[in-house]
């Protein structure tokens, strides 16, 4: 009995083991939908248990699936719990959970990436983004297909403060591939850093808390799982907008084992685009040398800096698309060829 004045902690009642569950609705991980079922409670607190303090918490975890990670949270003592689950065949599991905790549980079938979160929890939640985060939290095992699309999309979200951020600085923990984990939370000079690490990096302090073996789940992946906490920062390390600095991080990127400037050329039309290159770099006190993985989180933001202030000089600039010119020179390249006329060289086409 809970001591006077005191609300007793929340328990689950006796419920069927998940590989009960699994076995009583007949489920199984679909693998082309990369779902891994976790089966150990302890490894599913452990996780809960990198979101921080959740009592009295409003928390969504996307993916649920037969439910470990969703009695994890629940014994952390939440206030509500938002399940998003897009495969209809966990929902009657889903259900006996809600079922056992009262007035905690909503289910919605849908799909995370489309699921609006902006009304997901109430009003009076919302923090300023300068103040602590808001008592929300997103929770999720994430199937391997969807992680980068989805955390890309969240990463916008912050950039914005929409979506789930509307209230705040709203934290995440997510599991993901293990090298992409790395990728999220490697520095400059590491082979691993990548478009994600900047992305991520420039919005959120990133945390890679521990790594599952992937002989835990079932199905066993053919790599291990790493958990990875996200809280956004006050201010974005770069402060341009979220298109703009993944259109630069890409460009950089899209040549990772040649120098910078190679990836840098590809943000310039290519009447001009050595000339133009060479100012970008210049302004941006960037050595046209380095390789993509060894610049710094500053020479991100110096080029995203510089490349606006040439966008706003000459705004045909943002909208250029590479691939497209690409693709335009070899259709034309084709018709020429078709044709039996000669292609015209860069020299002939200037003026």
């Amino acid at each position: 009995m809970a001591a006077p004045g005191k609300v007793a902690a929340f328990r689950l009642p006796p419920l069927p083991t998940i590989g009960e569950i699994i076995r009583l609705f007949r489920l199984k991980a679909l693998k082309q939908l990369s779902q891994n079922f976790l089966l150990d409670l302890r490894l599913t607190d452990k996780i809960v248990k990198q979101a921080g303090e959740l009592k009295n918490a409003h928390v969504c975890e996307v993916g649920p699936g037969p439910g470990g990670i969703t009695r994890s949270i629940l014994s952390a003592g939440v206030e509500q719990l938002l399940l998003i689950e897009k495969d209809a065949r966990f929902i009657p599991g889903l259900q006996m959970l809600s079922e056992a905790a009262p007035g905690k549980v909503h289910i919605v079938h849908g799909d995370i990436l489309t699921y609006k979160m902006e009304k997901a929890f109430p009003k009076h939640l919302k923090k300023n983004w300068e103040d602590e985060p808001p008592n929300i939290h997103i929770i999720g095992n994430l199937p391997f297909s969807v992680s980068t699309p989805l955390i890309i999309k969240w990463l916008e979200n912050v950039s914005k403060r929409d979506g789930p951020f509307i209230y705040g600085r709203t934290q995440m923990t997510l599991t993901f591939q293990k090298e992409v984990g790395e990728r999220l939370t490697a520095n400059p000079g590491s082979k691993q850093r990548s478009r994600l690490s900047v992305m991520a990096q420039h919005l959120c302090t990133v945390e890679n808390c521990f790594v599952i073996p992937g002989q835990a789940f079932v199905p066993k992946p053919e790599v291990d799982v790493a958990v990875v906490h996200f809280t956004p920062l006050v201010q974005p390390k770069i402060q341009q907008p979220f298109e703009l600095v993944e259109k630069v991080v890409q460009s950089v990127f899209q040549f990772r084992r040649k120098y910078c400037f190679r990836g840098i050329e590809t943000l310039f039309p290519e009447n001009g685009r050595l000339k133009r290159t060479e100012q970008l770099m210049m302004t941006a006190n960037v050595d046209p040398t380095l390789r993509p993985f060894q610049l710094s989180m500053s020479q991100f933001r110096n080029l995203c800096n510089a490349y606006r202030k040439m966008c706003d000089e000459d705004p045909s600039l943002f909208v250029f698309n590479y691939r497209e010119e690409l693709r335009q020179k070899k259709m034309t390249r084709s018709l020429l060829e078709s044709t039996g006329q000669p292609e015209q060289t860069e020299e002939e086409n200037q003026p």
